[in-house]
């Protein structure tokens, strides 16, 4: 009895989720709060970044990312800027979930007082896209990066989109790292429609 109330109840639950085809081809502009915490020392900055998708064939993309933070401690400026470009795979697990993984080019470059420190490295990354309804996606993931000079970093990600019109979704993202985290929220225009 109680087997088969379970499966009832799980039926009617995956029959109010329809197959979703989600899209790969978006802008996304957010703003975040970012806390950086090694600690020797423990700052706030803000930030904005512009990322990207573009989907080639029917499993793969195109995407790149931009960010700029600025962080003040003491009176000084840290001013850092970050670029991202890669090559991702996805593949449908459920009629409502995705498999994303990718492989990118890393640069990071950070300037305070008249100096400047650049690095770049590679990076892979791998996150589940759920369509939890019709219009709201959950999605989450790790990413690590390793830079020629200054070490590598891993970073868990978890993010809710909203969809206002078929093009246009809102959202809230978080990230955290070893030494890291950041709270954003974001706009997403979707061109593949």
């Amino acid at each position: 009895m109680l087997r088969s109330v379970l499966l009832t109840a799980l039926l009617a639950l995956s029959a109010s989720v329809t197959a979703q085809d989600f899209d790969y081809n978006y802008l996304t502009l957010g703003y975040e709060r970012v806390t950086l915490d090694d600690g020797s020392f423990d700052v706030d900055g803000d930030g904005i970044g512009l990322n990207g998708s573009l989907e080639i064939g029917e499993s793969f993309t195109i995407f790149a990312g931009y960010g700029m933070a600025e962080f003040e401690e003491q009176g000084v400026e840290v001013d850092a800027d970050t670029l991202s470009i890669g090559l991702g795979w996805h593949t449908a697990l459920a009629d409502n979930v995705d498999l994303v993984t990718g492989l990118s080019y890393e640069y990071i470059d950070i300037s305070a007082l008249g100096l400047g420190f650049d690095d770049n490295g590679i990076g892979l990354g791998i996150g589940l896209r759920f369509a939890a309804s019709e219009r709201m996606e959950v999605n989450g993931g790790v990413d690590y990066v390793d830079y020629s000079d200054g070490g590598d970093d891993t970073t868990f990600g978890l993010g809710f989109l909203y969809g206002v019109t078929d093009n246009v979704d809102v959202g809230l993202s978080g990230e955290w790292g070893d030494d890291s985290s950041a709270y954003g929220i974001n706009g997403r225009f979707y061109f593949g429609n």
